[in-house]
């Protein structure tokens, strides 16, 4: 059934997009703090170099927050948390629900919440799998998820949060085949925690992984604003051109909104 509600992102930096999809507003990975240094207990220190286009209080309150896990600053800042915590749902991992109470609700992969729209249906929420890491690294690196939006009359819209995996990918195109638009976190994040290897998506895998997927539009998330993100705008847009995938690539600048 061809979509008759538009799918609207507005990007905020970072992990951070505020999505709007038949009058349901849903925030992905807030961060809202402003430039500053996150030493963990790993010994590992992440650097946030900019802050967000908008403040929390700008963002307003949505229908739910999109959590693709807890544990990192680079996904869930100070400000990310109280935002969270003051948040009507937020929807997340196992992890994130034990770590942070009844604040947060476990949604586990390929199950569903379907959140009440204004014109009277529904938009599904499906959590799918994501993988932080190669294979046998989730003990590290911790658990994360992904989500696919979906309904009646609605564009399907894949939200990978921190996925490093094409295998992963390919687990969610069976399902949800060619999806109107992917939301990627990009960016080839590498730490100290496993030297060498990306924990999200680079380039030239975001690439793939829309080729993989049939995604007929792209808006990369995830890919500037922290010093262990190897990865920009300028390696997005050779990786797509490269792979003669550049049409479907949205590389919004911070605040930007599109409408697809």
């Amino acid at each position: 059934m061809t979509a008759q509600h538009p799918f609207t992102a507005q990007y905020l930096g970072g992990p951070t997009a505020l999505l709007e999809l038949a009058g349901v507003r849903l925030l992905t990975d807030p961060t809202f703090d402003a430039p500053r240094d996150y030493p963990s207990p790993s010994g590992t220190t992440l650097v946030k170099t900019a802050g967000p286009a908008l403040t929390e209080a700008e963002v307003g309150e949505v229908d739910a927050v999109l959590l693709s896990h807890d544990q990192h600053a680079d996904n869930m800042d100070h400000a990310g948390r109280a935002y969270v915590e003051r948040a009507a749902l937020t929807l997340s991992t196992a992890s994130a629900a034990t770590r942070m109470g009844p604040v947060v609700r476990a949604l586990p992969a390929w199950e569903h919440l379907d959140l009440p729209r204004p014109d009277g249906g529904v938009l599904r929420v499906t959590a799918v799998p994501a993988q932080h890491g190669p294979d046998g690294t989730e003990h590290i690196v911790g658990e994360v998820t992904g989500f696919v939006l979906s309904g009646e009359d609605l564009p399907t819209v894949y939200v990978s949060g921190d996925n490093a995996s094409l295998d992963v990918v390919r687990a969610i195109a069976e399902r949800f085949p060619e999806p109107d638009v992917a939301v990627l976190f990009a960016g080839g994040v590498q730490t100290p925690l496993l030297p060498g290897e990306y924990l999200t998506l680079s380039s030239a895998w975001a690439a793939e992984a829309t080729r993989i997927l049939g995604a007929r539009q792209v808006v990369p998330v995830h890919f500037e604003h922290w010093q262990h993100f190897t990865q920009g705008a300028e390696t997005l847009a050779a990786a797509f051109a490269a792979a003669g995938l550049d049409e479907r690539l949205h590389l919004l600048k911070p605040g930007e909104r599109i409408t697809l």
